[in-house]
């Protein structure tokens, strides 16, 4: 039994497919004090915060477990959450024929054990279709995700190539956690 110290429902998705038992409560945490531009950096720090907020609020009972995640574009510009549609509109289109990668951090700890990982995954998406984008975006499916992204959804149907794990892509690299928690 592991605490997932997050709201994602994608996280919980990926602990429930693998079989990890948990219960789920995410930490108070201001992601948006972070200032950094570079996405490697962004998840660690957001990660890290969000794993230190937690063993404040919850101590080290059950183990915990948190995670984040940002889309960034080739040259390296960070896409997180949309704040609302136009901002959807615009982190997705700069993703539609192009190559992304998506980087998440998890920490995992327990009383007496500590492991943290930074994992990426690339895509190469096609051009996405603007009727199917505008659903998309009207469907409201894209809230609180990093680059308003969905590999297992929206996105799945425009990959062209995929280099990494698709856990990853979805905030949770569990198959590095696998080996630690069995």
């Amino acid at each position: 039994m592991l605490h997932l110290a997050s709201n994602s429902t994608s996280r919980a998705k990926l602990l429930k497919d693998f079989g990890i038992k948990f219960i789920q409560k995410a930490p108070q945490y201001d992601e948006e004090q972070i200032t950094t531009t570079i996405a490697k950096d962004f998840v660690y720090i957001a990660s890290k915060g969000k794993l230190e907020s937690a063993i404040e609020e919850f101590g080290l009972d059950i183990p915990l477990l948190t995670a984040d995640s940002v889309v960034a574009t080739k040259d390296g510009q960070i896409l997180r959450k949309p704040k609302d549609i136009d901002d959807a509109k615009r982190i997705l289109e700069l993703q539609s024929n192009s190559e992304i990668s998506i980087i998440s951090a998890m920490h995992y700890k327990t009383k007496d054990f500590y492991l943290n990982d930074i994992s990426a995954t690339y895509y190469k998406f096609a051009p996405f279709d603007k009727d199917d984008l505008k659903k998309y975006l009207q469907s409201g499916e894209w809230m609180g995700k990093a680059g308003g992204c969905m590999v297992e959804g929206f996105c799945k149907k425009y990959i062209l190539e995929v280099n990494g794990y698709e856990s990853t892509a979805m905030g949770l690299q569990v198959e590095r956690l696998l080996g630690w928690i069995r």
